[in-house]
């Protein structure tokens, strides 16, 4: 029997299979939500915030742990949706604000714009760009790094 869960600030309801994860459920929802490792618990990109009903959550794994030991927004009331199952009613999740590096499609594009978002690292959550900041050549250059990073990183954790 589904379960419905609570998204903030979205203000919406959805129905989500019991032992499917809450990533599942923002994903048939068509939420912007990703997952820049597959699901497979390694990034920050479905990061959320329980705000009621932990409890009605699955148990957090190591796997989970050591990942959002390394997310800089993390909180007590952190979880991955990927790997948070649903087994009861009330959980109320909190999607929080700002974008991923991996969600701009052309970095070149932003040079001289002043980000619309704050665009976060997609494996720690940490702001790379500041909401409001003027976006220079040298962030650019910062940001096509970190880019190539986070490929180095995700496809060294396939390997392993």
């Amino acid at each position: 029997m589904p379960k419905i869960v609570k998204l903030d600030p979205v203000n919406m309801d959805m129905a989500i299979k019991t032992n499917d994860n809450l990533l599942s459920g923002m994903l048939q929802n068509e939420l912007n939500i990703l997952r820049e490792c597959g699901g497979r618990g390694k990034c920050a990109t479905c990061h959320v915030f329980i705000k009621e009903g932990m409890d009605a959550l699955s148990p957090i794994s190591r796997r989970e742990q050591r990942t959002l030991e390394v997310i800089t927004t993390c909180r007590t009331n952190s979880r991955l949706a990927c790997q948070a199952r649903v087994l009861g009613e009330g959980v109320t999740v909190e999607i929080p604000g700002g974008m991923y590096l991996s969600q701009v499609d052309d970095v070149e594009s932003l040079i001289g714009r002043r980000a619309q978002q704050s665009i976060l690292h997609p494996i720690y959550g940490t702001i790379l760009v500041e909401e409001g900041k003027l976006i220079t050549r040298t962030m650019i250059s910062q940001l096509q790094d970190t880019q190539g990073e986070v490929r180095e990183f995700l496809a060294n954790t396939e390997r392993a």
